[in-house]
């Protein structure tokens, strides 16, 4: 004897949420999200086009995030197979292309606040935390940047350093032999890329000038002799132009720096630092991030992403963040 099952009756469409434990997941991530005030979603708002989803769907995206998803085209395959998440959307079925432009927007970083301050408030009210302590602990992460990238701020130095050098010397040189008049400077020091850029122009017009002796010229010997004085002048102008490109590198490299000692080439927010050791047992420098975290009974309440490599140099950063924005 069987119980009854066939797929040819017809079925009424029940309601999903009677198909979830009282415990799931779902329900923490619906009463989370409908407890964030209307007014943090007017910025979504447009009054032109088709009707948008409405913001409060990210519980689509929290939800799977719970289940280890985080593929857009994944979330939109739960959408077709995972009740707790064709519940939580109510019957819609945006594509990966809405989801992955609405997570990438700029304005949802306002809404995660938002999550992280409703969430810890419900676990004050319900007495589930401690509203006087917190722990913080960091954890490097990886950033996905490839390994050979790096930059360090002392070789960016040491090469400007030489770099200054050398440029003065072969100035000096230039007005020692007369192939330039004396240009303008700001500090005596250090030629600036500006005055970089008027030498370059100055070695332009003395080599046009021989230049045009040499096409103006019949005689053989003169010309050989103009070639010949025209080669100096080509020679500082090549280098000089060399110096103007990686002048303007190192000012660019400690733009990026600013309080740093590296990062890489392919994500400039990222800072090498010492991960811990792989299956290898390699523990090589990477590029990577050093995330910091606040709990309080295992639940996460606030969280800041810095480019130091050490937890000193955070601590104090980190909470100030977190008296700002989270509590």
């Amino acid at each position: 004897m069987y119980k009854n099952y066939t797929m040819n009756q017809i079925i009424l469409p029940l309601n999903l949420e009677v198909k979830l434990d009282k415990n799931d997941i779902a329900f923490a991530v619906n009463d989370l999200v409908e407890s964030i005030p209307e007014e943090s979603f007017k910025d979504f708002a447009r009054s032109t086009g088709c009707p948008a989803y409405h913001p409060r769907m990210m519980k689509i995206i929290l939800c799977a995030y719970t289940q280890s998803v985080f593929s857009g085209r994944k979330i939109e395959a739960l959408l077709k197979d995972s009740i707790r998440v064709m519940w939580l959307a109510q019957g819609y079925e945006p594509s990966y292309r809405t989801i992955n432009r609405f997570r990438t927007n700029p304005k949802v970083a306002e809404l995660l606040r938002q999550c992280f301050v409703q969430f810890r408030s419900q676990l004050v009210q319900d007495k589930q935390i401690d509203e006087e302590a917190i722990f913080i602990d960091g954890t490097k992460i990886e950033a996905n940047a490839n390994k050979f990238t790096f930059v360090w701020r002392k070789s960016t130095e040491k090469y400007s350093s030489n770099l200054i050098e050398k440029s003065n010397l072969m100035y000096d040189e230039l007005l020692e032999k007369e192939i330039i008049p004396a240009i303008e400077r700001e500090n005596e020091e250090e030629l600036t890329v500006k005055e970089i850029e008027t030498i370059v122009e100055k070695l332009d017009d003395t080599i046009d000038m021989y230049t045009k002796q040499i096409d103006e010229s019949d005689v053989a010997s003169e010309r050989k002799q103009l070639r010949s004085e025209r080669k100096e002048p080509k020679k500082y102008r090549k280098q000089f132009a060399d110096f103007l490109i990686r002048k303007q590198k190192y000012q660019r490299d400690m733009e990026i720096f600013k309080d740093r000692n590296s990062y890489s080439k392919t994500d400039h927010d990222a800072t090498f630092m010492r991960m811990k050791d792989d299956y290898m047992r390699n523990g090589q420098l990477k590029a990577g991030y050093n995330l910091q975290i606040a709990t309080e009974g295992q639940y996460a309440l606030a969280y800041d992403i810095f480019p130091n490599p050490t937890d000193t140099r955070t601590f104090i950063p980190f909470l100030d963040t977190i008296e700002k924005n989270y509590f």
